[in-house]
C-alpha cells in the first residue's frame, strides 16, 4: 500500500464528522430492582415525616375537612362514630391524605429519577416541568374536588333522604367518600401529563387521541360515575366536564411537543 492510499480521506468542504451517538445508561435487572427499592424507601420516609407533621395538627385539619358536611347538617350536629377506635383510625386517614398531597412533588421527583436513566440527555431537561406541572395538577384536582365537586355531592346526598330520615353520618363513611373524591379528582387532573408522557414515548399520537375522542368521553363519564356515586346528572357533569377539558388540553400540549420534535 502506498503512502497516499494509507492516509485517511480528507473531508470535503461542508462535510462534518458524524456526531457520536448518545448511549443510554444500561442497568441489569437487579440494578433496576435495587434502584426501585431505594426510591420506594425514600418515598416511605418522606411519607412518614409528612404523616407525623400532619398528625400533630390533625384536629385542625379534621375541622377543615368536615366543613362541607357541617354546612348541610342542622346547626350544632356533628359526625358520629360507632366504634371506640373509629376516631383514632379516622385521624390516621386524615393525616395520611393530607401528607400525600404535601409530598406529591417529592414523590413525582422520585418517579422521574427512577426513569431518568432510560432517557436521553435532551429528555432529562424536562424533570423540573414534569415535577412542577404534575404536582400542580394533582393539587389543583384535590382543591377542585374539595371546594366545588364534593360539596355538591354531599348536599345532593343529604337532601335525598332529609324528608323521611334523620341524618346520622358517621365519620368513617364521610371521610371514606371524601378521600375517594379528592384522590380521584387529583389523579384525573393528571390526565394532561399522562397524555404528554404517552405521546413522547410513542404509544399514542395527538391525531389518534382526537380520532378516539368519543371513546375517551365515555371512559371519563364512567370513571366520574364511580368517583361520585350519585344519580344527579349535575354532579356527574361537575366531575366529567373538567376532565374532558383536561383531555383536550393534553392533546394540545402533546401536539406542540410533537411539532417541535419534528422541526
Amino acid at each position: 500500500m502506498t503512502e497516499l492510499e494509507s492516509q485517511p480521506p480528507e473531508l470535503l468542504e461542508g462535510d462534518a464528522p458524524d456526531e457520536p451517538v448518545e448511549e443510554l445508561t444500561r442497568m441489569t435487572l437487579l440494578g433496576h430492582l435495587e434502584e426501585l427499592r431505594s426510591r420506594i424507601i425514600r418515598c416511605l420516609i418522606a411519607a412518614i415525616i409528612a404523616f407525623v407533621a400532619c398528625f400533630a395538627f390533625v384536629k385542625d385539619i379534621y375541622r377543615f375537612l368536615e366543613r362541607p358536611i357541617l354546612n348541610v347538617l342542622p346547626e350544632g350536629e356533628k359526625l358520629v362514630f360507632l366504634k371506640l377506635t373509629d376516631p383514632l383510625f379516622l385521624y390516621v386517614k386524615v393525616s395520611a391524605l393530607v401528607g400525600l398531597f404535601l409530598i406529591s412533588p417529592y414523590l413525582l421527583f422520585q418517579v422521574w429519577r427512577f426513569v431518568a436513566p432510560g432517557l436521553y440527555k435532551n429528555e432529562r431537561r424536562y424533570s423540573i416541568p414534569f415535577v412542577f406541572f404534575g404536582s400542580t395538577f394533582f393539587l389543583a384536582g384535590g382543591t377542585f374536588a374539595y371546594f366545588v365537586a364534593f360539596p355538591f355531592a354531599v348536599e345532593f346526598l343529604i337532601k335525598v333522604g332529609e324528608d323521611n330520615f334523620k341524618a346520622a353520618v358517621t365519620g368513617h363513611s364521610y371521610f371514606s367518600f371524601l378521600m375517594t373524591v379528592i384522590l380521584g379528582m387529583g389523579l384525573m387532573f393528571e390526565l394532561p401529563i399522562f397524555i404528554l408522557v404517552l405521546s413522547q414515548i410513542g404509544l399514542v399520537t395527538p391525531r389518534f387521541l382526537l380520532r378516539n375522542f368519543r371513546w375517551a368521553v365515555l371512559i371519563i363519564f364512567v370513571v366520574s360515575a364511580i368517583i361520585t356515586p350519585t344519580g344527579d346528572p349535575i354532579n356527574l357533569l361537575i366531575f366529567a366536564v373538567p376532565t374532558i377539558v383536561l383531555y383536550l388540553l393534553g392533546i394540545a400540549v402533546a401536539a406542540v411537543f410533537t411539532k417541535k420534535q419534528a422541526e
